[in-house]
């Protein structure tokens, strides 16, 4: 038996995604910055998948840009925020993707830019008092703050509505890492005035190598990859028309669920979460991960500090039953660190025994978490 519990890293193709890409790449190939037939056709594709992307959105096509995913999303913004709106104080957190934090990293080398810190409780929840405390320090100053929606590790929720209305009392900029939620909660920029948001068609069963950013409207920014006109200026290159379209497909199948989708994983994460909890009490969940109203539908995160002695093989044990979880994100999977989202807020003593990230899709049922218990048992009667 097979099982996959590692869909925060990426999910497994819808096959109307798949046979919809093999047909443009079949039929469509013309360049779509080419004025002829084939390239109008090409064209075409591209604008009606953007303007079914920014309806969904409840945003204009004008402000969706299509990229090669969330970390180039992610950095189109950072730094254009920095080097075109004049940005000097970014408020981020501990446990944003590395895709944030390392690009802030850099930044902060290359310009006399200021980083802080958000505060976290003990389980990982944005401390949105400190949040205000930092918008009213730095009210003088031009700032960003650059929060994930939703925690790729922990799957903890950030609320929004709540944050985006602080920035705005504050006058800040608010970008927000949406790659987790889009696809599997909706959003709506009218509501929600967000400046920016970043999205990634593979972490909801579309393409890799696609992804777009939300970027307001009346906001300037300019391009990080110089060359032509494509994507309004924003981003140079030909234009990947079969992964739009892909990313469309799968974006939108994603939206016409979304009641069942999310109702079959709410109920197989309970599932899981009892299943846990009676043959393995002394487990622990991180972050909000064992809640469905502060966490991901999507996500648990498991600690377990029966299996201590484990810590640096359980993941390959797993493997081995056929199993695929991890242990955080699958940017950093090849580390022997821990993971930095947990080492934000746990305490030293639970960093020493093994933790699970478990992430589902609409493709796993009860008998993959019967096999997944029922293999850690079998690990845990072999620990000694």
């Amino acid at each position: 038996m097979k099982v996959y519990f590692d869909n925060a890293a990426t999910t497994p193709v819808y096959p109307e995604v798949i046979q919809k890409m093999t047909e443009v790449l079949r039929d469509t190939y013309g360049n779509p910055s080419s004025t002829h037939a084939f390239g109008r056709k090409a064209k075409s594709l591209i604008e009606y998948s953007r303007k079914q992307i920014a309806k969904q959105l409840n945003a204009s096509p004008s402000e969706i840009i299509f990229t090669s995913g969330g970390t180039e999303a992610n950095n189109l913004i950072l730094r254009s925020c920095v080097h075109d709106l004049g940005v000097q104080i970014v408020i981020s957190s501990q446990i944003e993707h590395h895709a944030v934090l390392h690009t802030l990293e850099v930044l902060a080398k290359e310009y006399p830019i200021k980083i802080v810190y958000v505060n976290l409780t003990n389980k990982g929840v944005v401390d949105l008092s400190h949040l205000e405390y930092l918008l009213q320090r730095y009210t003088e100053k031009k700032v960003l703050v650059s929060l994930m929606h939703i925690n790729n590790e922990i799957g903890n929720i950030l609320p929004l509505k709540e944050v985006t209305s602080l920035c705005k009392q504050y006058n800040a900029y608010f970008h927000s890492d949406t790659v987790q939620s889009v696809g599997h909660y909706p959003i709506d920029l009218e509501e929600i005035p967000a400046d920016f948001i970043t999205a990634s068609a593979h972490k909801f069963h579309g393409p890799k190598g696609i992804g777009f950013a939300f970027i307001r409207k009346g906001i300037a920014l300019h391009s990080s990859i110089t060359g032509g006109e494509q994507e309004k200026g924003l981003r140079a290159g030909t234009e990947a028309v079969h992964n739009i379209v892909g990313m469309e497909v799968a974006f939108s199948l994603s939206y016409t669920n979304l009641d069942r989708n999310t109702e079959k994983l709410k109920d197989l994460k309970r599932y899981f979460i009892k299943q846990l909890k009676h043959h393995f009490p002394e487990a622990v969940f991180n972050g909000m991960s064992d809640t469905l109203d502060e966490s991901s539908y999507t996500i648990v995160n498991i600690g377990f500090p029966s299996l201590k002695n484990q810590n640096s093989t359980l993941l390959f044990q797993l493997d081995l039953k056929g199993i695929a979880c991890s242990k955080g994100s699958a940017c950093q999977s090849g580390s022997v660190q821990t993971s930095h989202v947990l080492s934000a807020f746990l305490p030293e003593e639970a960093l020493q025994y093994p933790s699970l990230r478990c992430s589902f899709s609409i493709f796993n049922t009860a008998k993959d978490v019967d096999f997944l218990i029922e293999s850690l048992k079998e690990i845990s009667h072999n620990k000694h």
